[in-house]
């Protein structure tokens, strides 16, 4: 029980996957300026680490000749500066202005977006992506004819160095965009549960990393080799000093993606996870927030509505058990149920209020279903607790059986146990009602009677017969309550000694004379 509180409040610490996102309950604004905040601090931040990459793979690693020379002093202290400066800031207000107006509906907490704002959501990311890609392309259109009319040997060093760090930019945006917008997507799966995906999926994420991690620095240093085999002058220490930094980057910046794109995958299968764990532990009203736009988020859809269909189930198998009894429905669910039934020793308890239908001529209807309610509810109480289970009710009545479907080692004893312990509530507690009780045990046949489309457990037999004749007489009889002296003859004889043994009388419709007991008091 103490793993599935943790449980659960870790998922309301973190209903998207990251302590990072919040948690559920967080304000509209508060969750705005997070998600914005987390949305535009990576981006910058993508940006500079492309830029310094940019910077090393230009200056340092690339061969050809070097940019550090006094005539290039405006280009590079000047000219690339700047328009790095002013890239990061259109980027930014750009990305900034559009995002809003974008996501706008999102400030509204009980804002359903429509399907062009949904659409325009998923887009987001990509969107971005794309505004990185121009800015960057802008800059190599710009900085490699400068510094290519200073020598033309610069402009394979500021394509390949401009290239490759915009292809890590950009991918770097992407999934740190869909990360810091997981609560946006949450409210448009919502919104939107039945969608086509359009994210670029688990194995875009897989492939998107691998280009970073791998493909990029690797067709860099397939690049340096082609140049080497061409007859490009490179020297031993710039072509070890290729290896060495491709290499590193390789290690540094793959090791990082992959930890990236694995934290998104691993989110939503750790909140599918613990969800889990929860309906293990008997919660079935555990659900997970769907934030994934891949095939992951079918996988938290998928598992919310396994837990509804679960919830329904439940709630099917209680109400089936409370119009046949909780033992009937497990047997059905255990086996497939049949017509017919099988024949075996039981006992029977049949009662019925006694002066109903003078009660139900002089009193509103409501009033009586309320008296019923609560005789039927002595009545349940007590035959289940010992074990018994109420069959039927017959308007003013109840049969009550013992020994089937559940096998009890002593059905008579405990059904009549169970009659001297409902008489004993209607006589000590307040109620408007009185009623007869009779009692009797023995051969039965016990199953499924009806049709095969519908049907129902009951229980046929001469003791059933009986006891509704001696519940008749029962309602004379000040004592209330009578059964048959073999029932008390067949019980334990820790229950026998409650018992009295008296007359005998042939009961209406029957031939054979029935011996009498009646509770001891």
């Amino acid at each position: 029980m103490v793993e599935g509180e943790g449980v659960r409040q870790a998922l309301g610490a973190a209903p998207w996957g990251s302590r990072l996102l919040g948690p559920a309950e967080e304000g509209a604004m508060s969750r705005r300026v997070r998600v914005q905040v987390l949305l535009t601090v990576p981006l910058i931040g993508a940006n500079l680490i492309g830029i310094t990459v940019a910077m090393v793979l230009i200056g340092v690693v690339l061969p050809g000749p070097s940019v550090f020379t006094r005539r290039l002093v405006l280009l590079n202290f000047v000219a690339t500066p700047l328009y790095a400066a002013l890239a990061l800031l259109l980027g930014m207000v750009w990305g900034t202005v559009w995002g809003l107006r974008t996501l706008r509906w999102s400030t509204d907490p009980d804002r359903i977006p429509d399907a062009e704002e949904r659409h325009a959501a998923a887009r987001v990311p990509r969107r971005l992506v794309v505004q990185q890609a121009l800015l960057w392309l802008g800059g190599m259109a710009v900085l490699t004819p400068l510094y290519g009319l200073a020598d033309p040997a610069f402009v394979p060093k500021f394509v390949l160095g401009i290239g490759s760090s915009a292809i890590v930019v950009c991918a770097n945006s992407y999934l740190a965009a869909e990360f810091a917008l997981r609560p946006v997507t949450a409210r448009v799966l919502d919104a939107a549960p039945s969608r086509q995906l359009r994210g670029i999926g688990v194995f875009g994420r897989s492939a998107l990393v691998w280009m970073l991690g791998s493909g990029t620095p690797v067709a860099l240093l397939m690049v340096v080799a082609i140049l080497a085999l061409s007859g490009v002058d490179i020297s031993t220490e710039r072509l070890a000093v290729c290896v060495l930094s491709l290499g590193g980057a390789t290690l540094v910046f793959g090791g990082l993606l992959m930890t990236q794109t694995l934290g998104a995958t691993v989110a939503p299968i750790r909140s599918v996870r613990n969800a889990l764990r929860r309906v293990e532990d008997g919660d079935l009203e555990a659900a997970v927030t769907v934030y994934d736009g891949t095939e992951l988020g079918e996988l938290q859809s998928g598992f919310n509505r396994m837990v509804l269909g679960l919830r329904e189930r439940e709630q099917i198998r209680d109400l089936f058990g409370r119009h046949v009894g909780h033992d009937v429905a497990a047997a059905a669910l255990l086996r497939n149920p049949e017509l017919g039934g099988e024949e075996l020793d039981a006992a029977a308890i049949f009662i019925d209020i006694i002066g109903s239908t003078t009660m139900a001529a002089t009193r509103p209807a409501r009033e009586i279903v309320t008296i019923l309610n609560d005789f039927f509810g002595i009545v349940v109480d007590e035959v289940e607790r010992y074990g018994g289970l109420l069959n039927k009710f017959e308007g003013d009545a109840a049969l009550a059986v013992f020994g089937t479907p559940a096998l009890l080692p002593d059905a008579a004893g405990s059904a009549l146990a169970a009659t001297r312990a409902i008489r004993q509530r209607l006589a000590s507690e307040t109620t408007e009602f009185d009623a007869g009780i009779g009692v009797a045990a023995g051969r039965v046949v016990a199953g499924n009677v009806g049709a095969h489309r519908r049907y129902e457990f009951t229980v046929i037999g001469d003791a059933v017969n009986e006891a509704a004749r001696l519940c008749e007489l029962a309602k004379s009889d000040e004592h209330r309550v009578l059964a048959s002296a073999s029932t008390v003859d067949a019980a334990a004889a820790a229950e026998q000694k409650h018992w009295d043994i008296g007359e005998s009388v042939t009961l209406r419709g029957r031939i054979q004379p029935t011996r009498l007991a009646r509770p001891r008091h």
